[in-house]
């Protein structure tokens, strides 16, 4: 007997989370995979920021799903995500710098602006974009005032589109850190450096990568396996020039340390290593210690943005796995450092986090039709209420 009832188009293979998540569908008997989105579909995976949202919602009589919130990008992107945090914070007067380090937008000068002549809609926009966007002067008063009250004056400059490491500065010079990004051609974040933070055998830094699912419904689910990715070299807080040793950027610590691996295999330690780590040296562990304070980020992110994004009242649904990075200071105080849409998955989980994708973001859309008996263990997504 046939069971095929669902089709799903796959549009690019350029995310292995979702070739993984069409993988394992392929393998079921209710699902087959269709060959573009010109023909009648159920499930879309598409491409971050290329993803065809036009030709959804228009199948009379068929439910669509696709694998990401319209909008969702602006909660990515570095500058956006201040703005975004800014505010939501705003009217519930809170300060939006509670666990994302002190942060700034800073638009270059230097970069080409239509003159005040140019009386365009396109015009008026980009000047008036600048003119709200930029806190520079927010910036050098922050600066000062944090390097009087103690609190270090070490800060980084992050370029808005900035990955693997690219568009980056760390410097204790106020001038030095304006003067880089006046040479740019994008707007930067000017973040507070987290100066004193938690080493791996008081050593080397690292940061967490949790994946967190918000399914059809805008319910949060985190995945309870999450990864550390570890720097191949000491921490010197003196010498800014060492990459290796202050970021913690795979591609980075791959391509420029000849100890990549030395330590961890491939610069990654999951929970479980890490929780035993915690227990052994510091008397404490992840469930108690560290996952509280990274869920009330996690449910803040994206509560900040739901207005923005929510398909309620649309003629399809979005379902979007996004990677939240953290940083522990000494003091054991999460800080996030950013969110990605399109997140990869260490090699070592991505069975399990695709196999978890179709049975929390998936089947309640559409219910398996096949008289197998359906895998009823408990998934490794925990739902955040």
């Amino acid at each position: 007997m046939s069971y095929t009832s669902y089709s799903f188009v796959l549009c690019d293979e350029g995310s292995s989370v979702y070739t993984a998540v069409a993988a394992v569908l392929s393998a079921r008997e209710d699902w087959k995979r269709t060959k573009d989105h010109r023909h009648r579909f159920h499930l879309m995976f598409g491409e971050r920021n290329k993803v065809p949202f036009g030709r959804l919602g228009h199948e009379p009589g068929v439910r669509q799903l696709v694998n990401y919130y319209r909008g969702s990008g602006r909660l990515c992107r570095k500058t956006t995500l201040v703005n975004i945090l800014q505010e939501y914070c705003a009217p519930l007067d809170r300060d939006p710098f509670q666990f994302l380090p002190p942060s700034f937008v800073v638009c270059p000068e230097n970069s080409e602006m239509p003159s005040e002549s140019d009386t365009s809609m396109r015009a008026m926009i980009m000047r008036k974009k600048q003119q709200k966007s930029d806190e520079r002067e927010a910036f050098f008063s922050t600066y000062h005032e944090m390097k009087g009250n103690g609190s270090g004056d070490v800060w980084i400059a992050k370029s808005a589109a900035g990955a693997k490491g690219e568009g980056i500065l760390i410097s204790d010079n106020a001038e030095e850190l304006i003067n880089f990004i006046d040479c740019q051609t994008r707007a930067h974040v000017i973040q507070k450096y987290i100066e004193k933070p938690m080493l791996l055998d008081g050593s080397r830094k690292f940061d967490i990568r949790c994946w967190v699912l918000l399914d059809h419904s805008y319910n949060i689910h985190l995945y309870k396996e999450g990864v550390l990715r570890t720097a191949s070299d000491p921490y010197d807080p003196s010498d800014f020039k060492d990459t290796t040793g202050h970021l913690t950027n795979h591609c980075l610590q791959e391509a420029l340390s000849p100890n990549f691996g030395k330590y961890e295999e491939g610069n990654e330690m999951f929970f479980d290593e890490f929780n035993r780590y915690l227990q052994e040296n510091y008397q404490c562990n992840l469930e108690d210690s560290i996952l509280p304070q990274i869920i009330v980020i996690i449910k803040e992110c994206l509560q900040a943005i739901k207005d923005q994004i929510s398909t309620d009242g649309l003629m399809y649904q979005s379902f979007q796995l996004f990677g939240f990075d953290f940083m522990l200071d000494a003091n054991f105080k999460v800080w996030l450092i950013e969110v990605n849409g399109s997140p990869a998955c260490a090699q070592k989980l991505l069975k399990g986090l695709a196999e978890a994708i179709v049975k929390v973001a998936i089947d309640p859309v559409f219910p398996p039709k096949t008289d197998e008996k359906l895998d009823i263990q408990p998934t490794l997504f925990q739902r955040l209420d």
